[in-house]
């Protein structure tokens, strides 16, 4: 056939002699696609805006496609012989086909399953469509592949679809007016399938049980069956009375199952969060919103334009369905909101407001820098030993995260975990900067964050440096030698400088510390999901052997700590292990933590003596450390205020505006970023 060739070549001639109404099915669905790109896509030697054809004052305000197909109506409207050609042709593809995954599947998955959808979305970019297919929504993206098809079709105006209707309606041997709705059968079998899967989701237990009960008290899952058979009945029946009365009380009933599905994320806090929950509550109310869209077009007043509303959202749904990126986007912002919020209610801690706040993070942040110069030996214990690289950083982690685990039992403070968790406690105020009201009370939260933070830090220093010294000197005297050696301290010096790539490596612990907030998040959110701290406290058997007041203080000890003992331990573990693994695929990236490095610059100093004051190594290894803090705290902060914005869908659109009064802030009162209030 000529429509086969080039698609440079087609043309409309070719495509009209080659309308054949007897054809195979692929055929005439490979027509109808060619006939499709030839209205979006003139060839090279067709008439195009401008011309006789399409004039030059009609092109700007109607879309390419809409003037040629115009132009084919009027083409036809000369060759009665093509017209009911073509309106055979068109009439056995609908007859041929079946046409309810066109209203009930397109866009929707055919599982509510996350990686169940992810897989069918990267099978839909792998392979290709193909025009041999029975089922109408298969080839419905096959017939509508580019996203500006949806504004085409949505265009189209009572003209255009009342002359398109009459083409359809030649094959039938009606009058050119006559009202036909060849669709009807078809969309009320999509219909009672869509109603159906409202139905069974509704009633799932996973989302059932995180619904408001109030707005389940009259069942409206339970009743949309009965309604809907009832509408159906009524319209085909033709007793439009009765069909008005059971469309308004299908609507109401939507409208009911609708707000329900809605309450389900103000509840994820009670349940946890789950991303096949969230998922599946949004194809829930996709589907609501499908359903109201074939109401319209089988009750409405102007059903053909409400047909073509319909299409044009199909098309974009089609098109969404398809993206991979807007999967997940979509559906782990709530994940991201919900575990910065958890990271939010902990970070609360982390930021002091007066004065006795502040000697309580000093006297924390102490308590910290004391574990972490244990913490410090213990490393060049694990040094020393000459393991390889694996098991070194295997027992590295363990060192680490037994000290945080530590750390974190005894309520002090690492400096560096501060900043991933009052992020998103940062986050929440940017939500009320528009009065400036909210703006003060934004910058008062800063100067808090950086007070607290300068604290943490100088508790954490002003430990770990001189006890580190001490334990060095007291060695050196009792036994002649220090614990750490001059080798070592000459390997500290080398590597901590900053002459190498030590500011890569702390801008990559920052990025480490930010993923182990998130670790915290997951962790507590799969705690509540999965209901364990219920499960410890009124188990059988765990009471049988701990009895009901342990257990029960056991669960809540879990429901405390569990956030914190997965971020402390997911982050000793990845501070240890995350180098050599990054080594062994040829990523040579280690981990500068500020508190672990001034531990080890304190042991060089007790190897080395005060010598070491007059190398420029050491100077360079101070500058080192400095900067050090800066990526560990900046980085990771960043990260996480940008996950926290993110998920909340706040954007700074006027950052001077921010700026401008924090810089003001610091002028007038610099002391509130460093001291307390009085």
């Amino acid at each position: 056939m000529a429509f086969l060739r080039t698609a440079r070549t087609w043309d409309l001639t070719a495509l009209l002699n080659a309308a054949d109404p007897r054809a195979e099915l692929a055929m005439r669905n490979l027509w109808l696609a060619r006939l499709l790109e030839w209205l979006r896509h003139p060839a090279e030697r067709e008439e195009r805006p401008g011309t006789e054809a399409f004039p030059a004052e009609a092109a700007p305000q109607t879309a390419l496609p809409l003037l040629r197909l115009k132009h084919l109506l009027n083409v036809l409207d000369r060759h009665p012989e093509h017209a009911r050609s073509i309106s055979e042709l068109l009439n056995s593809i609908w007859r041929d086909m079946d046409a309810v995954g066109l209203f009930a599947d397109v866009g929707f998955a055919p599982r509510v399953d996350l990686w169940s959808e992810f897989a069918h979305r990267l099978r839909q970019h792998l392979l290709p469509s193909t025009a041999n297919t029975t089922d109408l929504g298969e080839l419905f993206n096959l017939l509508f592949p580019e996203e500006s098809d949806e504004l085409w079709l949505a265009a189209l105006d009572d003209g255009l679809l009342l002359r398109m209707r009459s083409l359809l309606a030649l094959a039938h041997g009606r009058p050119p007016g006559a009202p036909t709705k060849p669709w009807t059968d078809p969309m009320l079998t999509g219909l009672s399938a869509l109603i159906s899967n409202v139905r069974s989701a509704g009633l799932t237990g996973a989302l059932r049980r995180r619904m408001s009960h109030e707005l389940l008290l009259n069942n409206p899952f339970e009743q949309l069956a009965r309604a809907n058979d009832s509408l159906i009945m009524a319209l085909r029946a033709g007793e439009q009375e009765t069909a008005l009365q059971a469309l308004q009380f299908l609507r109401a009933l939507l409208d009911a199952c609708s707000r329900a599905a809605a309450s389900v994320p103000e509840h994820l806090e009670q349940f946890g969060v789950s991303v096949d929950i969230m998922f599946a509550v949004e194809q829930l109310q996709a589907r609501i919103l499908r359903i109201e869209a074939l109401l319209d077009c089988l009750a409405g007043s102007h059903p053909q334009r409400e047909l073509a509303r319909l299409l044009a959202s199909l098309v974009r749904v089609g098109h969404e369905r398809r993206s991979i990126r807007t999967l997940f986007s979509r559906h782990y912002s709530l994940l991201a909101r919900k575990v910065a919020e958890r990271s939010a209610e902990t970070g609360e801690h982390y930021i002091t407001r007066d004065r006795s706040d502040y000697r309580m993070m000093l006297r924390h942040a102490a308590g910290g820098g004391a574990i972490i110069a244990l913490t410090t030996f213990v490393k060049f214990l694990v040094m020393v030993l000459g393991l390889g690289a694996l098991w070194s950083g295997f027992w590295a982690g363990a060192n680490y995260a037994l000290s945080f685990v530590v750390i974190h039992l005894l309520h002090w403070t690492v400096a560096t975990k501060q900043p991933a968790m009052t992020a998103p406690a940062m986050a929440q105020k940017l939500q009320h900067i528009e009065s400036e009201a909210g703006l003060e009370a934004f910058v008062d939260e800063v100067a808090n964050l950086l007070r607290s933070q300068i604290a943490g830090i100088l508790g954490n220093l002003a430990v770990v440096a001189p006890l580190v010294l001490g334990v060095q000197l007291v060695c050196k005297a009792l036994f002649g030698v220090p614990l750490v050696g001059a080798e070592q301290a000459h390997y500290v010096l080398h590597s901590l400088t900053l002459l190498g790539p030590s500011l890569l490596f702390a801008a990559f612990t920052g990025i480490l510390l930010f993923a182990s907030s998130l670790v915290a998040g997951w962790a507590e959110n799969w705690f509540v999901l999965h209901r364990i701290e219920n499960a410890i406290a009124w188990n059988p058997g765990i009471i049988a052997r701990l009895g009901a007041a342990r257990a029960a203080r056991w669960a809540a000890w879990w429901h405390g700590n569990i956030s914190g003992i997965a971020a402390n331990v997911s982050l000793g573990f990845m501070l240890g292990l995350v180098p050599p693994v990054l080594a062994f695929i040829g990523l040579p990236l280690e981990v500068r933590h500020v508190t672990l490095s001034t531990g080890q610059l304190a042991a060089a100093i007790g190897a080395l003596g005060t010598q070491i004051f007059r190398l420029p190594e050491f100077w360079w290894c101070v500058a080192g450390i400095a900067g050090t803090g800066l990526l560990n705290l900046g980085v990771s902060f960043i990260l996480a205020l940008k996950v926290a914005l993110r998920s909340r869908g706040i954007r700074l659109a006027d950052r001077s505006r921010v700026g401008g009064a924090i810089w003001r802030r610091m002028r007038r009162e610099p002391r509130s970023f460093l001291l307390p209030p009085a």
